[in-house]
């Protein structure tokens, strides 16, 4: 006698699809960061090459108006784009899953005073947070990384918060408190392995806009200073000769819209793969 047939739903198909289209995007700009810690084509600071040449033979990509390598300053962003925003998501994830574990293990009115503070820090827009840090410390990656980790944070936590109490309303929760466990190992038993698969989708969403975040702040003058090379701040020198040497403003915005665009796909991936998803 056969067993029953398992279920195929018709969206594991494209979602696995969509998941190895978005790892491969992530995957070549993770290459290029990689690379350029061993290797580049020339110096940084080497502005030697020329003002606005043309692609060729010796720049690839021609060179900006200060006469630097085009595609060294590229493989210097990538470098920059994927730590901000790795480093705003470890940073962002560790004090929002803690914020929201706190949160829902809290009584009701210290549970209130928590989600009406993580609901204010929601709308604090994160640019103006970001100069407040610049204005406390000085403009670098760290402080764009502090600013769009502690922004992401609220957003973390709000979620954690509500996946918490939805765990913790299960009847298992109560048989496992009743049978004698600890908060701790209820938690760690019960409460992170029900709720790690929505967070994770969600930080690798939360990683798409920590990058945007970061091109926004370098654009404004409020990311990693020169010599360092952040998309964003490639973006805005290339504004002014955009028409007289394009490769300068599509090169960058290609690479974030790619970065972007993968780690988008990498998320929806893993939301369809994620197990309890209702279909």
């Amino acid at each position: 006698m056969k067993g029953p047939r398992s279920r195929r739903t018709g969206c594991e198909g494209p979602a696995s699809k969509g998941l190895a289209a978005g790892c491969v995007l992530v995957g070549v700009v993770l290459a290029v960061a990689v690379v350029s810690l061993v290797w580049l084509p020339y110096d940084p600071a080497d502005t030697s090459g020329g003002r606005l040449v043309p692609p060729g033979g010796e720049h690839l990509l021609g060179t900006d108006k200060l006469g630097r390598d085009l595609l060294t300053q590229l493989m210097i962003g990538a470098r920059i784009a994927l730590v901000a925003g790795g480093g705003s998501v470890l940073l962002g994830g560790a004090l929002g899953v803690l914020a929201g574990l706190a949160a829902g293990f809290a009584t009701r009115w210290l549970d209130d005073a928590l989600a009406a503070a993580l609901d204010a820090l929601i709308a604090f827009p994160t640019l103006l947070l970001a100069m407040l840090v610049v204005a406390v410390r000085q403009a670098s990656l760290g402080s764009a990384v502090l600013a769009i980790g502690l922004a992401m944070s609220a957003v973390v936590a709000r979620l954690t918060r509500i996946l918490v109490k939805r765990v913790l309303a299960q009847d298992y929760i109560t048989a496992a408190r009743t049978s004698g466990s600890s908060w701790p190992r209820i938690i760690a038993g019960h409460v992170l392995p029900n709720i790690w698969p929505t967070l994770l989708v969600n930080l690798a969403l939360q990683l798409g806009l920590a990058v945007l975040a970061e091109a926004s702040l370098s654009y404004l003058g409020l990311g990693p200073p020169p010599p360092n090379a952040s998309w964003g701040r490639l973006l805005h020198e290339a504004q002014a000769t955009v028409l007289t040497a394009p490769v300068g403003a599509i090169a960058p915005g290609v690479l974030l819209v790619v970065l972007v665009v993968g780690v988008n796909l990498v998320a929806d991936g893993l939301r369809d793969l994620a197990p309890g998803r209702s279909r």
